[in-house]
């Protein structure tokens, strides 16, 4: 598999992103596969652009994984001045952005994708999916963890563990009932309770007395 430029969505030029935003409105459409003729003739350009660009089609959906993945980001916090409000805000923002993703057609679509080919031979959706989806996500939240653990707002001896902690009070059972075809009506509004809720429930598990004295003078 050819290896397509490491580029996030900050560095991706608005024709490849054109291109991804083809990619996902094919896989929504279709509910499976994508051929890179298919892609070029949905957003007009040659199939040789869509290879110097992503190298080939694994690297196309490595490019479309990320693309869509870049979406979820913590919100701005400086590292120097943590505190209990503004980190309670970088998780809230980063499970905002997270339910929106996976609750998307796009992502809806992706993942069923990655599933149905998980057993097929030659089929390394999955992976990439693992590697630039869930993977990478992680890689953007574990630094806000370790800047509260370092600050003193919340403690944990693994970061990873406390992260997959995290996007379960997040997730609940939502992504598997979407894939499971359940008409879950998720609207912003609701978004944002639950990740502030998950949040809270979060740091009631995780956090000092610090973060707890921060949350009162917030309420208070």
């Amino acid at each position: 598999m050819a290896t397509p430029p490491d580029q996030s969505g900050d560095e991706l030029t608005a024709r490849q992103q054109a291109v991804l935003d083809a990619v996902l409105a094919l896989m929504v459409e279709q509910g499976g596969d994508v051929t890179m003729t298919a892609v070029a003739r949905r957003a007009s350009c040659s199939k040789e652009s869509l290879y110097k660009w992503f190298g080939d089609r694994d690297g196309l959906l490595t490019a479309t994984v990320r693309w869509q993945a870049s979406r979820v980001r913590a919100g701005n916090y400086d590292r120097q001045k943590l505190d209990a409000l503004a980190l309670r805000d970088s998780l809230i923002r980063f499970a905002a952005n997270w339910l929106s993703v996976i609750s998307s057609p796009t992502s809806i679509a992706l993942n069923r994708f990655a599933i149905a080919q998980a057993s097929a031979r030659g089929g390394n959706l999955g992976a990439i999916m693992l590697a630039n989806g869930r993977f990478a996500i992680g890689e953007r939240l574990k630094p806000v963890l370790d800047a509260g653990r370092e600050a003193g707002l919340i403690a944990f001896d693994d970061t990873e563990t406390a992260f997959r902690s995290f996007l379960g009070l997040v997730g609940r059972d939502v992504q598997i009932r979407l894939l499971l075809g359940d008409a879950l009506d998720i609207v912003a509004p609701e978004i944002e309770r639950d990740a502030a809720r998950a949040t809270d429930q979060f740091l009631t598990l995780y956090g000092t007395a610090a973060t707890a004295a921060g949350r009162s003078q917030t309420n208070a």
